[in-house]
């Protein structure tokens, strides 16, 4: 198995190879970035006694908003419950005050984020409270007195008003390591009540490194294999990971100029994923049709004929379907209900061998799934679980010509498209380039006030000029020419 990741643009991504073949891919655009996790010097500008909560300005663009049962003063009284419960907010928080607050959940429509006060800050075996004051134990520790055991150890290590949550990984772990990590994030929550002490205004303390961790997590899985970066800072952080971890992966730097996804033809496979037919080798295709709850993929036989009877060149093309539909269905992210409507098969040990050969490519993927079976109409259904949205859905935009009908790339993924082609362009000769594209494309490349513009022409060396195509129908760009201002 290889990792490739590619992490030097601001979109930033990787993805897992089994030979040349994709398994997994993900994605993250500053655009979709979520701020669950993060730590904000928040203050109060609105107490609402009639719901027992406040809005608070963490410097964002909308106030997060924050329930009484979250605020640290209400969780560490020591006031009955019954007294505690019948008390306004406005007992254990005032407008004005500056509080530290943590991400419960992003902001969805016009609500501002979900807020907490109860800090938790997350170690590789424990996930530690400041202000927690209650000891949890994983679930997923199945031994009753390895379970106790964890509890007795809490109880023993924690402060009065500390809470600690003790994560599966620390199921075999010594009593030393899981002391000296408490030691860690109580230091850093230290650090971070420090920094907010220094501030005068709503801002970010900390910021939840949303891909780093999908990307150790997906090392975790891989277990042994190689991981390609093209982010030298970023292949030091995994080496010291790994070495700590003592995981048996080898990391290395790609330095080629060609970006890293297409030196391993993984763009190419990216854009498959995007299609609404996708071709087998044996010239059966599938269709698939996403909306947002439920996917339907339909298998048609193609330019396959077989050499044997219709029945047999009927399951032959169902396995290979069902084979290619569960890696599309892990490549494309898709989640919730799915609907897979296979060539009829008229035996019903064709359809267990169908059905079997699903459940195991379904093995591979690292996602809760569950295939509940075949309907009387030969549909087999499946559910997904389904955390983030899909890469369609994450890499396109809804058309403006066809009114949703169809998707084209956005402005955002053409914009970094073009910021990595440029990137190729690191070492050369040229001076200057000449680039046709829309308004949409060029201000996401060059940022507000031009930021991003301004260091890739510093880095690069190239002074960037755009002639805007006021008439397109879809965001693009096309480079006009490479120029050499200097003789």
């Amino acid at each position: 198995m290889k990792l490739i990741v590619n992490s030097l643009t601001r979109e930033k991504r990787f993805a897992l190879l089994n030979g040349q073949t994709v398994e997994k891919f993900f994605i993250e655009q500053p655009r979709s970035h979520s701020i669950v996790g993060n730590l904000y010097l928040g203050v109060v500008s609105k107490v609402l006694p009639g719901m027992n909560a406040a809005f608070v300005d963490i410097g964002e663009e909308k106030s997060g908003y924050l329930h009484r049962d979250k605020l640290p003063a209400f969780v560490l009284s020591d006031e009955p419950k019954e007294v505690r419960n019948n008390r306004s907010i406005s007992s254990f928080v005032h407008q004005g005050e500056k509080i530290l607050v943590q991400v419960e959940k992003d902001a969805t429509g016009t609500k501002g984020p979900r807020l907490t006060g109860i800090i938790e800050l997350q170690g590789e075996y424990m996930i530690y409270m400041p202000n927690g004051r209650y000891i949890a134990v994983s679930k997923k520790i199945v031994d009753e007195r390895n379970r106790e055991r964890w509890r007795r150890f809490g109880k023993q290590i924690k402060a009065e008003n500390e809470g600690l949550i003790f994560r599966t990984s620390a199921e075999n772990q010594t009593e030393d390591v899981i002391a000296s990590e408490l030691e860690a994030l109580r230091n850093m929550y230290k650090e971070l009540e420090r920094i907010a002490a220094s501030r005068k205004k709503p801002s970010l303390l900390f910021e939840k490194d949303l891909f780093y961790k999908q990307l150790i997590s997906e090392i975790k899985t891989i277990g042994t294999g190689e991981v390609i970066v093209d982010d030298i800072l970023l292949k030091d952080k995994i080496e010291r990971y790994v070495k700590d971890a003592k995981i048996n992966v080898n990391v290395a730097l790609y330095t080629g100029k060609e970006n890293i996804f297409n030196a391993w033809d993984i763009e190419h496979q990216i854009e498959k994923a995007l299609k609404r037919i996708v071709w087998l080798d044996n010239g059966a295709y599938l269709i698939f049709d996403e909306a947002e709850a439920l996917t339907v993929i339909d298998v048609n036989t193609g330019k396959y004929s077989g050499k044997n009877d219709l029945q047999d060149t009927v399951v032959s093309v169902n396995l290979a379907a069902a084979e290619e539909a569960a890696r599309q269905i892990r490549v494309r992210d898709i989640g919730g209900i799915i609907l897979i409507d296979f060539i009829d098969m008229n035996r019903e040990e064709d359809r267990e061998r169908v059905l079997q050969k699903m459940q195991s490519e379904l093995t591979k993927d690292d996602r809760r799934t569950k295939v509940i079976g075949f309907t009387p109409l030969g549909i087999l259904q499946l559910t997904r679980k389904k955390t983030k949205v899909a890469i369609s859905e994450a890499l396109t935009a809804k058309c403006v010509v066809c009114e949703g009908t169809g998707r084209v790339l956005s402005p955002e993924t053409v914009a970094f498209r073009l910021e990595r082609e440029l990137w190729e362009q690191r070492h050369s000769d040229y001076d200057g380039v000449l680039i046709e594209t829309t308004k949409e494309v060029a201000d996401v490349f060059a940022g507000e006030n031009n930021i991003h513009q301004i260091r890739l022409e510093e880095m690069l060396g190239l002074k960037i000029k755009f002639e805007i195509k006021e008439d397109s129908p879809k965001p693009f760009y096309h480079i006009r020419r490479f120029e050499r201002l200097t003789h």
